[in-house]
């Protein structure tokens, strides 16, 4: 379902980044996200089911295992974007952590260590205690405030099923206010169906705490980033969150959602069953789009699905190269697939 973009748009994009690059009158940046494929350490943590990721686990999780993954995945997000900005992504919301210490581990790799990213990161109620998080370069981003959204599920019996918290991140980008939503919405196991109705009730939350911060400020920029397992054209999206897929169509305390374009022109972040979804999203609040208000406003958005990133071989050859294929070690990256996009602004 990946399909190249098409030779004039290409051209076209590219155009528009030399061209503003060139320019000492405009500043480009890039923002990101990546679900990281269980990032788990070896220890043992008794306060979450990480049993599987253990070195006597079933997955045989040792230490050369999780330094080939943290090798890994530093690499991939080194370079992301880094054909156009050397210095990479600004910030990066992730998924799929156990805790602050595999992120710390993850930035000090020597492929990153010299971006001196640092961490935000909040312990989730997730039942398998994976969390969200994020990773961002000081140069551009100061944080100044956190804030969880916790999200209440009751199964049939009434008890409570966990999952991941929305994480809110707050604060200075390269002089701006922006506000950061991190997600990781409850997964389709069970049905996409069956399960629609916990999105639906992540998306309301996402919807009402951007609809705060308009309120307090008409001009907030912001975004909803993260694995929302469900498509761009998903009702979570386009009826909860009520995002909308071209520029011309967002009025102001409106979404945008880029991802949505190319979705519809056959690009996803992962794949099943030979069917590709994009999941992993970017949307973004209508003053980063409204070319009247000052800073930074959206260039473009990218799906980050490079070679060595795609399996080559096998039965899930054209897949995202994966750590596991069931319990089976592979020795690749996620199986998703990073997604970014570029901001520029003039000086």
């Amino acid at each position: 379902m990946n399909r190249v973009i098409p030779p004039c748009l290409l051209l076209l994009f590219n155009f528009l980044l030399v061209n503003a690059q060139q320019d000492n009158s405009y500043k480009i940046t890039a923002i990101g996200f990546y679900n990281l494929e269980n990032l788990f350490d070896t220890v043992d943590d008794t306060l979450i089911n990480d049993e599987e990721f253990l070195p006597n686990g079933k997955n045989t999780w040792t230490q050369d295992k999780y330094e080939e993954k943290i090798g890994n995945m530093a690499f991939a997000i080194s370079q992301i974007a880094h054909e156009q900005l050397p210095s990479g992504v600004s910030v990066l919301g992730v998924s799929e952590i156990e805790n602050q210490k595999v992120l710390e581990d993850l930035v000090a790799h020597s492929l990153l260590k010299d971006r001196n990213y640092q961490i935000v990161h909040r312990n989730s109620p997730d039942r398998r205690g994976v969390d969200v998080a994020m990773i961002y370069n000081p140069s551009h981003f100061t944080p100044t405030k956190t804030t969880m959204f916790p999200l209440i599920f009751l199964n049939e019996e009434g008890e409570r099923e966990f999952t991941r918290d929305v994480m809110m991140v707050e604060g200075d980008f390269d002089g701006e206010k922006m506000a950061f939503l991190i997600n990781h919405w409850p997964s389709r196991g069970g049905g996409e169906e069956r399960t629609a109705y916990k999105r639906n009730k992540c998306a309301q939350v996402c919807r009402q705490v951007i609809d705060s911060l308009y309120a307090q400020d008409p001009n907030t920029k912001a975004f909803i980033m993260g694995d929302l397992n469900d498509d761009p054209t998903s009702p979570s999206i386009k009826v909860w969150l009520r995002a909308k897929s071209r520029t011309s169509e967002t009025k102001e305390n409106g979404l945008f959602n880029p991802m949505e374009d190319l979705y519809k022109r056959g690009n996803g972040s992962l794949a099943y069953r030979d069917n590709w979804s994009l999941f992993d999203q970017i949307i973004l609040t209508y003053p980063l789009i409204n070319k009247n208000s000052n800073g930074y406003h959206f260039l473009r958005a990218n799906v980050f699905n490079k070679s060595f990133l795609i399996q080559t071989t096998g039965q899930y050859k054209g897949y995202p190269f994966r750590t596991f294929s069931g319990n089976t070690y592979q020795g690749g990256y996620s199986d998703h697939f990073p997604t970014y996009v570029y901001l520029a602004k003039k000086v």
